[in-house]
């Protein structure tokens, strides 16, 4: 069965660059990035894990944890981290997880066999502090991943969680968001003394909640 979005997240505990991690322990609380690599040494997930490190303080204010899952193995990592850090300008600050034999990866439904049959895909599962999927995306191998939209996207996840609100096509944290058509007009009345743009009766547009 695939995981979908607001399915719960499989636990699962792995070696890691950090040692065993138990994912619910370690996620407790904090919301999550869990996302895999086709294999080490690779050009494209050297980009990747490079440019992952470097959002270090964008995840962290953000309150997310970010793991990387690899099918290879633990001694494997470590000499893939120096390379990362050479040629991307940037070492390894988060968790990559050794799933040797796999298990993770299909729980997850990360290894697609048309794809390929024992390499994963590049998945992206941003999981809440529920432990429910929030977001899936998937790539394939030849493709690198957006990380800043990943961002964007938790921008969205955690703003829509709080306030009765969804986000337009291409927004950006800071820009103007929907009231969603549940909210009445008497109720967001109390919400937003100030008022609201209406373009259609449905379709009622605010500046961004702050608090």
């Amino acid at each position: 069965m695939a995981i979908l979005i607001g399915d719960t997240a499989p636990d699962f505990t792995l070696d890691s660059t950090e040692g065993p991690i138990h994912f619910y322990d370690y996620i407790e609380g904090f919301w999550a990035v869990l996302f895999s690599h086709p294999k080490n040494f690779t050009p494209v997930c050297t980009t990747e894990l490079g440019y992952t490190a470097k959002l270090k303080d964008e995840f962290e204010k953000r309150g997310v944890k970010v793991l990387g899952l690899s099918v290879d193995k633990l001694e494997d990592h470590a000499g893939w981290a120096k390379d990362i850090e050479e040629t991307q300008g940037a070492a390894l600050n988060f968790p990559l997880l050794a799933d040797t034999n796999g298990e993770v990866a299909r729980q997850y439904d990360m290894i697609h066999p048309n794809a390929d049959n024992s390499l994963t895909v590049r998945s992206v599962f941003v999981i809440g502090p529920d432990k429910k999927v929030k977001l899936k995306i998937e790539y394939p191998a030849s493709t690198g991943r957006n990380f800043d939209e990943v961002l964007r996207v938790i921008d969205s996840l955690q703003l829509t969680a709080k306030h009765q609100v969804a986000t337009p096509v291409n927004w950006k944290n800071g820009e103007d968001v929907i009231i969603v058509p549940a909210v009445s007009n008497e109720a967001a009345r109390e919400k937003y003394p100030e008022g609201w743009k209406e373009l259609k009766p449905y379709l009622r547009i605010v500046p961004q909640p702050r608090a």
